[in-house]
């Protein structure tokens, strides 16, 4: 088994990059993560410099005020960005139809495909279930979207908003391929 030995200045500048890149997608000045927190706004600028070793107990609050881990402030700072070329991405077909899942860090009960309809082709998109809302949401091509016995005509542009329970067919009906974005999400609050 091999261990790999962290040294203080590592989890130091760790902590440092870290706790300032989640403070900034966070849309936080210090001062503001001073007042979430409750850690003095000198001590988070040490902490942001890599010139303090914070007490378990300030490193606790810190965490708490960016909703993240005290593993997550001091392990090595990860990349924002994640790059997933167009072929390692999971596609089936669907008859003539190819549904490609575009959420690849997949996000419990929101589910995003991007489908390519050629000339004809339909795809029926079953109700994914009560409580549940789905967009459609038509990039490119002509469509027609068959829902709860009416008929939309769609175009680039267009979204269209179903109840889960509700099934629906999305048709092309165009002289070229159609592009359409299908994104299950739950139901907002109250509706």
């Amino acid at each position: 088994m091999r261990y790999r030995v962290v040294t203080m200045d590592q989890t130091s500048s760790n902590l440092a990059a870290n706790v300032r890149r989640v403070r900034e997608s966070r849309d936080l000045t210090q001062r503001q993560l001073a007042e979430l927190s409750g850690v003095p706004r000198p001590t988070l600028a040490n902490i942001e410099t890599g010139g303090s070793n914070p007490t378990l107990h300030v490193l606790v609050k810190v965490a708490g005020a960016l909703g993240t881990s005290i593993e997550q402030l001091i392990g090595p700072p990860r990349s924002a960005v994640r790059f997933y070329p167009r072929e390692t991405l999971q596609r089936r077909s669907r008859g003539k139809v190819t549904v490609q899942e575009l959420m690849v860090e997949p996000v419990p009960g929101l589910s995003v495909e991007r489908a390519e309809l050629p000339t004809g082709a339909r795809i029926r998109a079953p109700g994914p279930g009560v409580s549940t809302r789905q967009y459609v949401a038509c990039e490119s091509g002509e469509l027609e979207v068959t829902a709860d016995g009416e008929v939309w005509r769609m175009g680039p542009g267009d979204v269209m908003v179903t109840r889960g329970e509700s099934g629906h067919v999305v048709s092309n009906r165009g002289r070229r391929r159609a592009i359409v974005y299908l994104v299950t999400t739950p139901a907002p609050p109250g509706a």
